[in-house]
């Protein structure tokens, strides 16, 4: 492993352990060069999942996509970023676990709006607007009268 600081390959792990999630592992290592410590996580690499996207294109799954949407719905929420980690590995799992090369961008959707529904209905109601394409604030009115009743 290259070290961060100067870029020597003369690194060695000084501990390991589970990461939070029991999926990866978090190794402290050390570089014999500069003496600086860093973090690295090692995580099992999962067949490509390819997404179908609402216009029939496809692309190969990006987290970093549904972090940056779940983000944008949360934006001055009480939300902890390890709150939004554990959402969107939630996501992540219940998606990998589907064991399918290729899934719909909708359901991808439909499943973080239930994680973010018990998780804050504000935050839900921001991201079901832009997903769902709200066109007038009737729609937008059926939604609350929905997520209310």
């Amino acid at each position: 492993m290259k070290c961060p600081y100067c870029s020597s390959e003369n690194t060695r792990v000084i501990d390991s352990r589970p990461a939070d999630d029991n999926n990866s592992i978090r190794r402290r290592r050390l570089c014999d060069d500069c003496g600086k410590r860093f973090t690295t996580y090692e995580k099992v690499e999962t067949i490509p999942l390819i997404i179908i996207k609402k216009d029939n294109n496809r692309e190969q799954y990006n987290r970093t996509k549904i972090e940056k949407g779940v983000l944008l719905a949360c934006h001055k929420r009480p939300i902890s970023a390890e709150q939004i980690s554990k959402l969107v590995d939630d996501v992540e799992i219940e998606i990998f676990n589907r064991e399918e090369k290729e899934i719909p961008s909708a359901l991808i959707g439909e499943i973080l709006m239930d994680k973010l529904k018990d998780l804050d209905p504000v935050a839900y109601v921001r991201f079901a607007s832009v997903y769902r394409e709200f066109k007038d604030v009737n729609t937008f009115m059926n939604e609350l009268k929905k997520m209310l009743g």
